[in-house]
């Protein structure tokens, strides 16, 4: 790898950030009233934050990009320099920006207060930087938008303007990323989900999704096969309360960590919470009886809907929601059957994601400084993890100091079909809960002792994971998966009544059929039920009434030809069986 490229992350970082400095100065020189805020490198290029007189436009936007060019052009150096704290105060009320004399109050008073000078411009910053303006490539970098932002993310605080923008070394690298940005933006899924009739976001509950019929359809045979596989990895499920007293939330410790993002109510005098996770009720499952050795490990598995209070500036379509259905599980066993249970785990995501074509890098996160419970069984614990992915060949990069509080954990971030990451799987081992919920098993040595659990969820949410697959699969789901698997088109009112014969048969063979019975000419029939991504369409006219076949074409243009209905039936139900994913 080599040390100036972007496989480099901390040279990728270094060439950003002194990007969004370039905007800065841009922006200074055309529009000296804004305000500057803070200009990171963020994972797909960089951003800066302004206050502005009024909203910035595409056209200004336009206009920075070419100021931003001539800065290249210049050559600037970036010169390091250092400031006492009165003298940096007194450099930052002078250039008149008083979000940077904010920044310097709040630093601790041994910090080091540095400064980045480009020409006329100067920057609060910590660096580092390039040396020179000139080393940016001024053809391969691009400000994509401009939205909204709270100045240090807290909403009692002014809106600012946040222009994002990206930058690569190599002008085809540039215009390969636009390119997945505009392919991204025809797979939104809130598009697709309107367009599909899947569901439908509305002001009357921010937040909170509304399935529709052929929503329902997909959200239920994403259920059905949740079901199925976990029926064949040795799982139960139940179902556990929408709501539990204050009591409960005391006692496994939200109540006073996460008491900010739950919706509480007060019932007969008494403080009850609606869940944001399915843990606490899966505790007293467990506790409802006694348990023996022989019963662990005890794989125990709900599909919870919970809800948790988020900012409405952080709600996106179905990728962030007020409530939403955890495909959760709760192991709970011995030590010794730690390494084992993990293995199976990782065998039932394979299995999973393998089934939507996604792939995934597993990030192990270790024990944070605020944690609790014993550093030997902190390591114990990370060490299996560790040793249970190694043994199954699987490779994995180290998330120092990111575990929960109470155990270390695999995260799965899963790869689309454009390589975009989504983080939905998670393993999770848990020291604390058990313990505060005083869990206990009859050990073969006919003593009480205490198992440890792993939360795990494989989907992360139904509703996510919907978002997830709708823009993977650009809403031609597999045929397995598609809440209308076949649209029957008749070609002329003769053929009508054979339609509806053949959709008979069809949907008493298990499949999810529909016959366009409008007046339309037969091109405009398939054009539509092409964008309506239907994976077959059968085309029946006054020959296959006659011959008693179907003209079979696919949602990609294929003319499958003529086919019995029954030969039709036994390749969809082969496709279904074997959950084809073939993306379009």
């Amino acid at each position: 790898m080599s040390e100036y490229t972007f496989e480099n992350p901390e040279f990728k970082k270094q060439y950003r950030h002194t990007t969004s400095h370039i905007l800065a100065q841009a922006v200074k020189r055309l529009y000296p009233e804004f305000k500057l805020a803070i200009g990171p490198a963020i994972e797909d290029g960089f951003y800066y934050d302004f206050d502005t007189p009024a909203p910035i436009t595409p056209e200004m936007l336009e206009a920075l990009e070419a100021e931003m060019k001539k800065i290249v052009k210049e050559k600037l150096p970036l010169e390091r320099f250092e400031l006492p704290r009165e003298e940096a105060i007194k450099l930052m009320e002078e250039r008149e920006e008083p979000y940077k004399v904010e920044l310097i109050n709040d630093l601790p008073e041994d910090a080091v207060i540095s400064f980045y000078k480009q020409g006329e411009f100067v920057d609060l910053c910590a660096g580092p930087h390039m040396d020179n303006t000139s080393r940016i490539k001024g053809n391969a970098f691009k400000l994509t938008s401009c939205t909204g932002a709270y100045w240090r993310g807290d909403s009692s605080k002014k809106m600012l303007q946040r222009v994002y923008g990206t930058c690569f070394m190599k002008k085809d690298e540039l215009d390969a990323y636009l390119q997945r940005i505009e392919e991204a933006k025809k797979r939104d899924h809130r598009r697709i989900g309107k367009d599909l009739g899947l569901f439908m976001l509305r002001d009357e509950g921010p937040g909170f999704p509304f399935f529709l019929p052929k929503g329902m359809v997909l959200r239920n045979t994403l259920i059905d096969y949740w079901r199925q596989v976990h029926k064949k990895y040795g799982y139960v499920e139940v179902s556990t309360p929408m709501m539990m007293n204050r009591q409960l939330w005391e006692r496994s410790g939200h109540w006073g960590h996460y008491k900010n993002n739950m919706y509480t109510t007060v019932i007969d005098d008494v403080d009850f919470a609606i869940k944001p996770m399915n843990c606490p009720g899966g505790m007293l499952v467990y506790a409802s009886e006694p348990h023996s050795y022989r019963d662990l490990p005890l794989r125990v598995g709900e599909l919870g809907l919970v809800h948790r209070h988020e900012l409405s500036g952080a709600l996106h379509g179905l990728f962030r929601v007020r409530c939403f259905t955890q495909d959760d599980a709760h192991i709970f066993m011995t030590w010794a059957q730690m390494k084992d249970e993990i293995k199976n785990v990782v065998k039932l995501f394979d299995e999973v994601y393998s089934v939507f074509g996604l792939s995934y890098q597993i990030e192990v996160s270790t024990m944070p400084e605020d944690h609790m419970g014993d550093e030997k069984d902190w390591d114990f614990a990370t060490e299996t993890l560790k040793a249970a992915v190694e043994e199954m060949g699987k490779d994995y990069i180290i998330n120092e100091g990111d575990g929960a509080f109470y155990g270390p954990k695999l995260d799965f971030h899963l790869a689309d079909s454009l390589g975009r990451t989504w983080q939905c799987g998670t393993i999770q081992l848990d020291m604390q809960l058990p313990e505060r919920f005083e869990l206990e098993y009859t050990g073969e040595d006919g003593q009480k002792h205490r198992p440890v659990m792993i939360h795990r969820v494989v989907l992360g949410s139904i509703e996510r994971f919907i978002g997830v697959i709708t823009e993977h699969f650009a809403g031609a789901f597999p045929t397995w998966l598609a809440p209308v698997q076949v649209k029957i088109l008749p070609v002329t009112d003769r053929a009508a009544e054979y339609a509806d014969e053949i959709s008979a048969k069809l949907d008493a063979a298990g499949l999810r059929p529909e016959v366009d019975h409008r007046k339309e000419k037969i091109g405009k029939k398939i054009r539509e039920a092409t964008l309506e991504k239907i994976p077959y369409m059968l085309v029946v006219g006054d020959r296959d009434m006659e011959n008693g076949t179907v003209s079979v074409r696919t949602r990609k243009g294929e003319d499958l030809g003529a086919m019995t209905a029954d030969e039709f039936i036994a390749k969809c139900l082969a496709e279904v069986a074997e959950k084809t994913n073939s993306l379009d």
